[in-house]
């Protein structure tokens, strides 16, 4: 792939100009680099800069990361989504005391062995924070090469993906690895940009970028049709009581595992508790393979029983304590007006 040889040097100068200043590239230590790129999986850079900040006052080690309670950890993730990111931290945290000595590991081979790492965060901890010439292969980069090379394989293809990094490992300069990877990060985020037109005028790789000569780079990347969500209608109830609400945990398993939530359950789903019911208002949460459209309903409790395991929380709990996820944040106003 000539086009990719030629990249390096036009990629790294541009990169120069215009990195991006981010909070984990100042002092880029494995626990930063590592923490960072877990947050920013599925999820956008602006998203994650409050709670990357606001976890690292928290737990600036590895050994606080592996010692803090569950609830405190969900905490600190909540709003950020895809909560099984936040436990499979704490579990290779606990793999770096127990495994490692404490020492977070400096070979590719070993961080990839830690839970929650794969090739791409295996790869961009090897590079940015150890500077071990080793691609971290993305969504954003593989757009940016089949776009340079105007590829128009599937890129969800386990092979396409294992060809692609081959090709990149043949020319990432061994002196500036991560500042490489970090430079096609940038390019895709900021350039070459998903889901329209390219900004191709302001592209390092403008001259030589196959996509952009053939006219073909607002195709690319290729990829295989998504399979259609399920849409799920639910009844969620605000039981509130004295300044309080109502809260239940999810199960240990499956989705949001762990985390507190207003009692649901897909419609029809009569009211767990006696009081006078209130249509509240109505909200939707998409997941990768599932849409929740929910409807809420205030409930004001006629006792305090609850049923076993559920939990009466008052404001500075719900806001401290007890972690809930974004798929009830429609409803969080309506809570937030009614606790004391």
């Amino acid at each position: 792939m000539e086009q990719l040889e030629k990249l390096p040097l036009p990629l790294l100068l541009w990169f120069r100009e215009n990195a991006r200043t981010l909070p984990w590239r100042s002092d880029p230590t494995p626990y930063h680099v590592w923490v960072s790129e877990i947050m920013l999986q599925q999820t956008r850079v602006a998203a994650v800069l409050d709670y990357y900040e606001r976890f690292l006052a928290a737990l600036p080690n590895l050994a606080a990361l592996a010692e803090c309670p569950e609830d405190k950890l969900m905490k600190l993730w909540q709003g950020l989504g895809y909560y099984s990111r936040a436990r499979n931290l704490q579990k290779a945290a606990r793999q770096v005391m127990e495994n490692f000595g404490g020492q977070f590991p400096h070979t590719y081979e070993d961080i990839r062995t830690l839970a929650g790492v794969g090739d791409y965060t295996a790869g961009a901890i090897s590079s940015i924070a150890f500077g071990l010439p080793i691609p971290a292969v993305d969504g954003n980069v593989l757009r940016v090469v089949s776009r340079l090379t105007d590829d128009h394989r599937d890129v969800t293809q386990p092979q396409v993906k294992a060809e692609l990094r081959s090709a990149l490992e043949k020319v990432i300069p061994r002196d500036m690895p991560g500042d490489f990877n970090q430079a096609l990060m940038d390019l895709g985020a900021t350039v070459c940009l998903p889901n329209g037109a390219p900004l191709c005028e302001k592209c390092p790789a403008a001259e030589f970028c196959a996509g952009r000569l053939r006219g073909t780079a607002q195709e690319l990347p290729v990829k295989a049709p998504k399979k259609e969500r399920k849409k799920e209608e639910r009844i969620v109830y605000i039981i509130l009581r004295d300044g309080k609400v109502a809260l239940r945990r999810r199960p240990a398993h499956g989705l949001l595992a762990g985390l507190w939530e207003y009692p649901n359950e897909i419609a029809p789903y009569p009211c767990p508790v006696p009081g006078k019911v209130e249509f509240a208002a109505t909200g939707k949460h998409i997941f990768t393979h599932k849409e929740w459209h929910m409807t809420a309903y205030t409930v004001m409790a006629e006792t305090n029983t609850l049923p076993e395991g559920w939990v009466w929380a008052d404001k500075g709990e719900w806001t401290t304590v007890y972690a809930l996820p974004s798929a009830f944040a429609a409803f969080t106003h309506i809570v937030d007006d009614k606790l004391t």
